[in-house]
């Protein structure tokens, strides 16, 4: 591990990755608590015509609802392990990759924050509340939260940097 930076304590970085990981987290929850709310369940609301709109759907499955329709038992079991085990791993990557750039941390707590927003819903809910619904007249894409977009950014973020790093260069 490599020494901190001038005016930078030692687990900072640690620090501004659980603060990252909990403000996805928080947004998360909170976006999806106001569905619930004030919407019912399969209600959507237009906000740009043709392209967006905003419709509470749950999901049991994964991306796309895979796995939708094992039974219930197995999914709850599946998906929380691999969450918690992809929540060690970012951990893990934490710890080792924080020294390098300060956008691991970002990346990572992205990710982390993501994973745990869903974990949170299927273990509450026993499914994975979406509502951000993009379209192209009846083309839609699978509906989504804002979970699956942290996770989306972080691994973009994720994969850039490791593309872009000294080691990745050096092996051409």
């Amino acid at each position: 591990m490599s020494p901190p930076a001038p005016g930078e304590r030692r687990g900072s970085g640690r620090t501004w990755f659980f603060l990252g990981m909990a403000l996805v987290l928080v947004l998360d929850q909170a976006s999806k608590f106001l569905v619930t709310r004030e919407f019912v369940l399969y209600e959507s609301r237009q906000v740009i015509a043709g392209l967006f709109s905003l419709t509470y759907l749950t999901n049991t499955g994964a991306a796309f609802g895979i796995l939708a329709g094992h039974p219930t038992w197995w999914r709850q079991a599946f998906f929380t392990g691999v969450a918690l085990v992809a929540l060690a791993v970012i951990v893990w990557l934490q710890g080792r990759l924080a020294g390098q750039s300060r956008w691991y941390t970002v990346s990572l707590s992205l990710i982390g924050g993501g994973a745990l927003g869903n974990l949170v819903d299927r273990v509450r809910l026993g499914a994975v509340v979406d509502f951000l619904d993009f379209y192209i007249g009846s083309h839609h894409w699978p509906p989504f939260n804002l979970a699956d977009s942290a996770i989306c950014v972080g691994v973009f973020l994720f994969l850039v940097l490791q593309f872009f790093s000294d080691d990745h260069r050096k092996k051409k």
